[in-house]
């Protein structure tokens, strides 16, 4: 009779943990608020969250969203350690300043997830594009639709900022392989409209032969603009924007550009794949790669005249600020796991 209690206290108990694992609690981490792509990124990440309920799954997120230093970020990691969140997912502002934080939310049994930039922290892993690949893929668009040569100058994000300097030495390495193509200059823009707008008025008054742009997203609506303005549409050859309302303008005015996709369904991949590995999947073997080897790569969509057409038909009715975008879905995030 002893033993059969215990049995059945042991499969009680193993039921009763069954259960509380259909049920988590992940903290959102987002460092910087300077744009509806940061937006959309938590809205989708969030809806992401909800669909998890179908499979039987509930998924609870707290976020913490707002523009803070470092240590401000940190912070939103530490609370997230002191609530007992199940994951962090966290769109960090450095790659190696958090390897103490994630070591202690490691400590905690708690999983950290890095998404839209690389972190060297073991106690972590990335879920995300390549941001070198995603600048190679429309260095390469832009080389090849000048034919190899040229002058251009390029426009980054954010200085510092560990996704726009993978971005950088990205379509660095790529116009090496092209040495007749020239940079005159890169300039920093900090993936503001406005700015890319300014910036690149100043660059074409400066270099008025320039034949290509090399622009980040966040800032190429604005640079299409100043070229526009100064009556050079034909003229030069510039990258992209994924906005609707860039995407309406391209349409319009038949510009020739092209556009690397950082979806902001990058978290809700995250996400998926943290609920998967929440549930007691293991990776498989090969899963990771990257700069720190602890990457898992998703694919790159890629905007040109030749798929505009039917990307304009998916941002339909969606406001100007509207990104185009993918993610990992459940299913598809199951494929990276055993």
């Amino acid at each position: 009779m002893k033993a059969a209690f215990l049995a059945a206290g042991l499969a009680l108990a193993a039921l009763t943990g069954a259960n509380a694992q259909e049920t988590f609690t992940i903290g959102l981490s987002n460092g910087w608020v300077g744009s509806e792509w940061r937006t959309q990124m938590i809205e989708e990440a969030e809806a992401a969250a909800k669909a998890w309920a179908d499979k039987g799954v509930t998924v609870n997120v707290v976020v913490q969203s707002s523009n803070v230093d470092v240590q401000g970020q940190i912070g939103h990691v530490r609370n997230f350690i002191n609530q007992g969140v199940d994951a962090i997912i966290i769109n960090p502002n450095s790659p190696t300043a958090f390897d103490p934080i994630f070591a202690q939310a490691k400590a905690k049994g708690i999983l950290v997830v890095s998404t839209d930039a690389e972190v060297s922290s073991k106690d972590a892993i990335y879920v995300g594009i390549d941001q070198k690949g995603w600048a190679m893929k429309s260095a390469e668009w832009l080389a090849k639709t000048l034919d190899g040569k040229g002058s251009i100058v390029t426009i980054n994000g954010v200085a510092g900022h560990p996704a726009n300097q993978m971005r950088v030495e990205g379509y660095q390495e790529v116009f090496k392989g092209h040495p007749d193509i020239k940079i005159l200059n890169e300039a920093n823009a900090n993936w503001d409209q406005a700015q890319g707008q300014q910036t690149t008025q100043t660059l074409l008054a400066t270099y008025p032969d320039v034949n290509g742009i090399w622009v980040q997203d966040g800032m190429a609506a604005g640079a299409w603009r100043a070229i526009m303005s100064a009556g050079k549409t034909k003229d030069i050859v510039a990258t992209g924007e994924i906005r609707k309302d860039f995407l309406d303008l391209w349409s319009k005015e038949g510009l020739t550009s092209g556009a690397s996709v950082n979806p902001p369904g990058v978290m809700a991949s995250a996400l998926n794949v943290a609920v998967h590995r929440l549930m007691g999947k293991e990776f498989k073997d090969d899963v990771f790669g990257g700069v720190y080897g602890n990457a898992i790569y998703i694919p790159i969509p890629f905007v040109s005249n030749e798929n505009l057409a039917e990307n304009l038909k998916a941002a339909e009715g969606k406001p100007g600020y509207w990104s185009v975008t993918a993610q990992v879905s459940i299913d598809e995030a199951a494929a990276f796991f055993k």
